[in-house]
């Protein structure tokens, strides 16, 4: 007999992030934790309520997956290239910088702590990620931070959003880089090869759509014109993993990009915008809460957690500070900067996210990494305000 269960727990997934991601935004913290929050209650570090075994947990899986691809899709929608380009060789000596050391620290946290065989190749792969989750910024927290502070269209402002854009793409390639590498059958100079291949043929997908601007912006705001932009965001998300072994994420955000300094983009994003916060993206972010297993850590994890959120801290301000005082910046706003760049937020959970489905992350290492990306994402608003207060607006 055919089971509706599915509906309930749709039901309450809905009702327990809305309630929960409203009472996250009483108390200035972002909705997102609010939702992570439901999740870890329902599933089994709580109440074992929902479970993602069986049917109904498949149509749950596949339920968040659209709604990260949607998540990512409104990303590459929401980046504003002219102020990209505007600021690029700062932001991007920032972001590369803020990349590359978190990457390491994630890297020798893991490998040092758990003692990693360097001559086992997967572990090496999985020591690699922890490093690729801590590379990601969500940057929509220091957003509405800068903003209530009034320096969100300042120099340290605008850094920090242009490499927090560019931060996401180089965070794309290292993840699209590390998961290919993962089977081990694969000879690497092919996953090169591919991925090569990959952005030569996004490349020409790009040069075809802006060939199309004019005809695009002539439909103006339809109806049509979300519906089709929707379906090459999957049409991108499709080819990216069918063809190329990229991370359907990868396409989404690319489709996003390609559209996002056309005058419908706007207009996209707000239709997408519909499905992904009313329905999609809440069962992402709850199944995020459901997969971690708090009850599961010991001692030894519970001290890693510390350990990987010391690290996720300090390689941001280390990383990105770097890279400011590199562009000239003054010290205060270097480590404005940094700060500014701690916040992992839903990106870190996407990437965290792909790498327990390809099996680089397993249920004990889940539960640190989320509990990193909640507490970065709560610290990173205060810690702003306090390097932020004595300083007039850029």
């Amino acid at each position: 007999m055919e089971s509706y269960e599915f509906l309930l727990f749709l039901a309450i997934i809905l009702i327990s992030t809305k309630v929960l991601g409203l009472f996250s935004r009483k108390v200035k913290m972002p909705a997102v934790v609010g939702a992570l929050v439901a999740g870890v209650i329902l599933g089994p570090s709580v109440l074992n309520f929902i479970s993602l075994t069986g049917t109904t947990g498949a149509y749950l899986e596949i339920t968040a997956e659209i709604g990260v691809i949607f998540l990512m899709f409104s990303a590459g929608l929401e980046t504003d290239l002219s102020e990209l380009k505007s600021n690029m060789l700062p932001s991007f000596i920032t972001a590369m910088i803020g990349v590359i050391v978190p990457l390491l620290g994630g890297f020798l946290s893991y490998a040092l702590f758990f003692h990693t065989d360097f001559n086992d190749y997967l572990e090496v792969l999985k020591a690699v990620f922890v490093g690729v989750v801590l590379t990601a910024t969500s940057v929509s927290i220091t957003v509405e931070t800068l903003r209530e502070l009034g320096r969100l269209k300042g120099k340290v402002g605008t850094t920090i959003l242009g490499a927090a854009v560019i931060d996401d793409i180089l965070g794309i390639i290292v993840l699209t880089i590390v998961t290919s590498l993962q089977d081990t059958t694969v000879n690497p100079v092919t996953v090169f090869v591919k991925i090569i291949l990959y952005f030569v043929f996004i490349g020409i997908v790009a040069f075809i759509i802006s060939k199309a601007k004019k005809f695009i912006e002539d439909e103006g705001q339809r109806r049509r014109t979300t519906i089709i932009a929707i379906a090459f965001c999957f049409i991108l998300s499709y080819a990216s993993e069918e063809f190329f072994g990229i991370a359907d994420i990868t396409g989404a955000y690319f489709a996003g990009l390609m559209l996002c300094s056309m005058n419908v983009g706007d207009y996209i994003k707000e239709r997408i915008e519909v499905p992904s916060y009313l329905f999609f993206s809440p069962v992402f972010f709850a199944s995020i809460g459901i997969k971690t297993a708090l009850g599961g850590m010991n001692s030894k994890l519970i001290v890693f957690s510390i350990v990987l959120l010391l690290v996720a801290i300090l390689t941001k301000v280390i990383g990105c500070g770097l890279g400011a005082k590199l562009c000239k910046y003054t010290n205060k706003e270097a480590l404005q900067i940094g700060v500014g760049m701690i916040s992992r937020g839903e990106v870190a959970l996407i990437v965290a996210q792909k790498g327990y489905q390809c099996g680089m992350l397993d249920d004990t290492l889940f539960a640190p990494i989320v509990l990193v990306v909640i507490v970065t994402t709560l610290i990173t608003p205060i810690l702003l305000k306090v390097v932020m207060k004595d300083k007039a607006a850029a």
